[in-house]
């Protein structure tokens, strides 16, 4: 019972951590799953975390919360990280809607709570689907089982001011923009030959409304391109899971400075 009561500094160290990352994490993050589940969830993950991971007897000082400060920081910027490459789903939605006429046309996200794209709302909830039909949840839960394994408990200073990290922060902003364009260049490229096309038509019979004719035409021509290649955004989406969990590693071994 004193050894219980002499680890539960540790214990608390890893339960905030674990918490901190299901707060900004894709899927875990969401306001429809309940706080009860989240909390009760990060309990049970952390306490098979705590049979692991080995960590000396820590005092509840000054120093101690430096260390649960540490820790709510790491969660959190491993989950920003993980959300930062999977909104690449949604901004490549925002790059189909605006050439789709859909510019102005926003859902609210119940999952969030905030404004998305349509299409970007649609290939987010599949990819969802995706994600969990592939087991990438697990993958997302190993990348904070393994962070101990790079940032110790008892390390409290983080490199967080170095020039690699701004760089690592900047590359993974381009890598999600480029993603994203990857994601939405079919379509696009698609919606911009039917913008050339209309605009020959326009000059050709200018009595003719191209206004009434042009929404509709490239709407129907986004929904037809888009089901010829869903298989292809999906192989993208596929790499879109392995760059977050490379991203993850990376972000950890600048943290644990190796």
């Amino acid at each position: 019972m004193v050894e219980i009561i002499e680890m539960f500094p540790v214990f608390l160290l890893i339960f905030v951590r674990v918490t901190s990352f299901f707060l900004m994490m894709p899927l875990f993050s969401y306001r429809t799953i309940p706080t009860t589940f989240k909390v009760g969830f990060g309990f049970f993950l952390a306490m098979i975390l705590f049979a692991d991971v080995d960590a000396a007897v820590l005092e509840i000082d000054g120093f101690y919360i430096l260390l649960i400060l540490k820790e709510a920081l790491i969660g959190i910027l491993l989950g920003f990280i993980a959300y930062l490459i999977m909104s690449a789903i949604q901004t490549a939605g925002g790059f189909i809607d605006f050439q789709m006429g859909f510019g102005m046309v926003n859902v609210m996200d119940p999952q969030t709570g905030a404004q998305s794209p349509l299409m970007g709302q649609y290939l987010y909830i599949i990819s969802l689907f995706f994600l969990l039909m592939v087991n990438g949840h697990h993958l997302i839960i190993d990348g904070i089982y393994y962070s101990y394994q790079f940032i110790p408990l008892d390390k409290a200073w983080l490199p967080l001011g170095s020039e690699k990290m701004l760089q690592f922060i900047l590359k993974s902003f381009s890598t999600m923009f480029m993603i994203a364009l990857q994601m939405s260049l079919p379509i696009v490229g698609s919606l911009f030959l039917v913008d050339v096309a209309l605009g020959i038509t326009a000059r050709t019979f200018p009595q003719l409304n191209i206004f009434v004719v042009g929404i509709p035409l490239k709407i129907g021509v986004s929904f037809l391109i888009l089901i010829v290649v869903m298989g292809t955004m999906m192989a993208v989406v596929s790499r879109i899971f392995e760059t977050m969990l490379t991203t993850m590693r990376g972000l950890l071994n600048l943290l644990g400075g190796l």
